[in-house]
């Protein structure tokens, strides 16, 4: 059946400066954002503070001490009374003074936005789930049906206002960005900008449709025909429908115009939906609560699991059954692997982490909402089909899903193509290794640190022995760039993250000890925990809104076009204090299996972690992405080196604890 498409005044496809009020959220009397007005502001530190804190930000990056200097001589000249640093600063908090979140729309438009490679590998995340409990069916149709039975549950309690907001050991912290999580999408924009439109409602939750994608089709269900939420058995049967249909012929490859770059999309965009079938599909997925993608086959080992949800797998080839302008894509394989891939710009990782959470303890609680009875007519495998159940059948699919269909002419074909061989390319220049190390957090508690802390400290001083083993990435190994941590501010209002900058003289000190043969064991631990003081220090002040970059940010973004280039800005050595040769971040859940993203520069390396394990499954857990022509197997050995070298630095040492 065709779904009559919403009528909308406001054509979509043009950008409006307003986009981002357009989302409405849970009333704010609700449990969801009953703290949300009471959410301080995000601060706007002084001058000073944060120049000082660059100044010592640089002092380890620095290739000399004469360049330390030049350095440190224009950051004064920058911040005197009258100078260029004071006026940028002026212009700041004039700016911040009548805005809620000073921040906001630069960042939006600053750090994704505007940012043209394609949003595959270069802006998206991936995590991928632990099995499907085990006293479920074992079919990856019953694994679909029930994450999206799950999903559309939680879509729910976000709707009515009924989800409990996430919270820290100091109280409730911000839920503005879910929002952007569910009937919205990214949409290319021709000028260089993108930007996202919302769909959304205030409803009960009972109301809406998803997508469905298997080899290339689409499918549009709705996901209440009458008013009450699709059950899991209603969802299996459809599912299995969908992908029976889905086999009969071959379909167009149009997702992989969405993959390609933020520019080729945009004029691929225009073409598609000129006609108005396409333009229809288009909505039906920009409006859609979600995006369940059905993969054929199944990833087996942790890497192949990770670059299947990354970026579809070698050569890219899953991501024509991909629409990566959605905030969320579930994928779930044909072997019961399933994951998420999230599409990162107005929506940081930790709400999809909530989501995913809370879908998958949902589905392995006895007490599931499965919306199902033991007597219901599809309570039973799909492939149990009985004459009691067959017209019943029929008329589910017929009320609830449409295979919409595009209408593709030769130049789309060509550009299609076209797109397949730059994601080929893209994909294929991408390399991810993995490791787990032979213990985790407990063992890390029982020396007395910080987990977070110490999985830092052994990507320092694995990647400083990358550097020696690699004289080309750099020589004499020196850094060739900074460490970015992501601390998140979201206990300011609209809060989203500030880059804790980890390399440091401490950590360095340390370093150094540990490649000096002479050092001694109490030494080194004792530079050690200095090193994790001075880390903890600095993670605390960057998610109180106290780091550098994102001020650093603010006064770029006031120099106005008749201003003199700013001295500062141009700074070898400044540059490089933002230059992220490791982009590193941790999240975790006890469900994921696998999760990252990519490298942020092409000498460098992302660095996903979790340090969160416990019982048997104590590990912390590094996966390592890079450019092909990069050592990742050798960085991947240094850390696996490098942590088993750490924990034999303790256990010798006598009984004490550091209590970081």
């Amino acid at each position: 059946m065709r779904f009559a498409p919403k009528i909308v005044t406001v054509n979509n496809d043009v950008y409006r400066a307003d986009w981002k009020q357009a989302a409405p959220a849970p009333p704010a009397e609700t449990t969801t954002l009953a703290h949300q007005d009471k959410l301080p502001k995000l601060p706007l530190l002084p001058l000073k503070p944060t120049l000082d804190r660059l100044k010592e930000s640089l002092k380890p990056l620095a290739w000399s001490e004469y360049e330390y200097a030049t350095t440190v001589r224009k950051i004064d000249e920058f911040g005197k009374p009258g100078a260029i640093g004071s006026t940028l600063q002026a212009r700041l908090e004039q700016h911040a003074s009548n805005k809620r979140h000073w921040l906001e729309t630069w960042w939006d438009d600053g750090a994704y936005l505007t940012y043209r490679d394609s949003v595959v590998v270069n802006v998206s995340y991936y995590y991928g789930f632990d099995e499907h409990p085990a006293h479920l069916p074992q079919r990856s149709t019953h694994r679909a049906a029930a994450i999206a039975r799950a999903a559309l549950l939680f879509r729910r309690q976000l709707k009515q206002g009924q989800l409990t907001p996430d919270a820290t050991k100091e109280g409730a912290i911000c839920m503005d960005t879910f929002r952007w999580m569910f009937d919205c999408c990214r949409i290319p924009g021709r000028e260089g900008n993108d930007w996202s439109h919302s769909y959304s409602e205030l409803n009960d939750g009972n109301r809406g449709h998803i997508i469905i994608i298997r080899r290339n089709s689409v499918w549009k269900v709705n996901i209440a025909p009458d008013g009450t939420l699709l059950s899991v058995g209603q969802l299996e049967h459809l599912i299995d429908h969908i992908k029976r249909r889905s086999g009969e012929r071959e379909w167009p490859e149009v997702g992989v115009l969405v993959a390609n770059d933020r520019d080729s999309w945009a004029e691929d965009y225009a073409k598609l939906i000129k006609n108005y079938k396409n333009r229809t599909i288009v909505r039906d997925i920009h409006s859609a609560a979600f995006v369940m993608c059905l993969d054929e086959g199944g990833p087996d080992s942790a890497v192949e699991y990770s670059r299947a949800l990354w970026h579809g797998g070698r050569g890219g080839r899953a991501l024509a059954n991909r629409w990566v302008d959605k905030p969320v894509q579930f994928v779930v394989y044909d072997n019961m692997k399933a994951g998420i891939m999230g599409e990162h710009s107005v929506m940081d990782g930790t709400p999809t982490v909530r989501l995913c959470d809370d879908v998958l303890n949902m589905i392995a609680a006895p007490d599931f909402d499965t919306g199902d009875t033991h007597d219901s007519r599809f309570a039973r495998a799909p492939d149990v089909v009985s004459r009691a159940t067959e017209s019943p059948l029929k008329e589910l699919i017929a009320g609830t899903t449409e295979n919409v269909r595009w209408v593709i002419d030769a130049d789309l074909k060509q550009r299609v193509q076209q797109a397949n061989d730059a994601l080929a390319k893209l994909c294929d220049d991408q390399e991810l290794g993995f490791h787990r190390t032979p213990y985790g957090k407990q063992q890390i508690k029982k020396f007395g640190f910080s987990p977070d802390g110490w999985a830092q400290m052994i990507v320092q001083l694995a990647y400083s022995r990358l550097l020696r083993k690699h004289p080309k990435l750099q020589a004499d190994g020196i850094l060739p760039g900074g460490t970015y941590e992501a601390a998140s501010t979201r206990k300011f209002f609209k809060g989203r993250t500030e880059a804790i900058r980890v390399t440091s003289t401490d950590s360095r000190a340390w370093v150094a000890a540990m490649e000096d043969g002479s050092t001694t064991p109490e030494t080194r631990r004792e530079l050690f925990a200095q090193a994790l003081n001075r880390h903890g220090a600095d993670a605390r002040a960057a998610g109180n809104g106290q780091g550098v970059d994102r001020h650093i940010f603010g006064l770029k973004k006031s120099v106005e076009k008749d201003d003199t280039p700013v001295e500062l800005f141009s700074d070898p050595l400044f540059q490089r204090g933002s230059n992220w040769v490791l982009s590193t971040s941790a999240i975790f859940s006890p469900h994921f299996e696998v999760y990252g993203w990519g490298e942020v520069v092409p000498n460098g390396f992302g660095v996903a972690y979790m340090t969160g394990f416990d019982g048997e499954c104590d590990y912390l857990q590094y996966t390592i992405t890079s450019r092909v022509e990069m050592p990742n197997k050798d960085f991947v050995d240094a850390i696996a080196r490098a942590a088993v070298e750490l924990r034999d630095l303790f256990a010798s040492a006598p009984s004490s604890k550091a209590k970081l």
